[in-house]
């Protein structure tokens, strides 16, 4: 039997059970198991990972380890660059598309609000969704902490909380995306892009009040929904602009 020290830092904490958290703590062993199968053994799925120290070298994915090894485990570095050390994946997605597991549908919306593309359906499986987020290079956002350890997934990210405001707070801040954003640049319904359209064009869709108070719209360019400025683009604007204020 051998013993490795093995520490996680900052949010890579989360995976892990109270007693582990924050600290150094030995981790057995036996044989000459990769560093990746320890993390993931561990409970921490691979693409949470960006950064490993071992003996204070940065190691990649295939490291083997050996008995009296320290490890240090550093979380994804989306926003920074981190060379020369050893990068676990390619590169971080800087045109960032995004792939949602069936959870995060009211997630997926405001992303899209937001202007970020956003894929998502209710009738997706855990493999349409890897095979997707490995052909169009989208990052998975999930709940399910399992579906980011299969060894098919590049790029992902494990949603914390329950609640759409703070999972936006999480989002932005994991990926930078504050200034990154285009508001009402896409169809929350399907994530169609929009462009202008006259309004004599669109006369017979309108409703009386609305053609009378409105003089501006769009049209999405895959689900030919109608959008105007009314009362409810307000409303969200302020949403989102107190999103991106209390992101820290």
């Amino acid at each position: 039997m051998n013993l490795a020290w093995i520490r996680f830092y900052e949010e890579l904490n989360e995976f892990l059970p109270s007693e582990k958290r924050k600290q150094l703590f030995p981790y057995s062993f036996n044989g000459t198991p990769s560093v990746k199968d320890a993390i993931e053994a561990l409970g921490v799925p691979h693409v949470e990972v960006d950064l490993i120290l071992v003996n204070s070298l940065s190691v990649d994915f295939s490291y083997k380890l050996m008995n009296a090894d320290s490890v240090s485990v550093y979380p994804v570095f989306e926003s920074f660059d981190i060379t020369p050390v050893t990068h676990l994946r390619e590169k971080p997605l800087r045109n960032l598309k995004f792939i949602l597991d069936v959870h995060l549908g009211k997630l997926a919306k405001y992303l899209r609000l937001c202007g970020f593309d956003t894929c998502y359906r209710t009738d997706y499986n855990d493999q349409e969704i890897i095979s997707l987020s490995s052909s169009d290079k989208r990052i998975i956002l999930t709940h399910d902490v399992e579906l980011l350890k299969n060894k098919q997934v590049t790029h992902g990210y494990w949603i914390r909380s329950q609640h759409l405001n703070e999972q936006l707070k999480e989002v932005f801040y994991r990926f930078d995306l504050k200034n990154q954003i285009r508001p009402f640049s896409r169809c929350m319904e399907c994530n169609g892009l929009f462009v202008d359209v006259s309004k004599k064009d669109i006369l017979d869709r309108l409703f009386p009040r609305t053609r009378e108070y409105y003089q501006k719209f769009k049209k999405c360019s895959d689900c030919d929904r109608i959008y105007w400025e009314g009362s409810h683009y307000e409303k969200m604007k302020k949403y989102i602009d107190c999103i991106i204020k209390n992101v820290n």
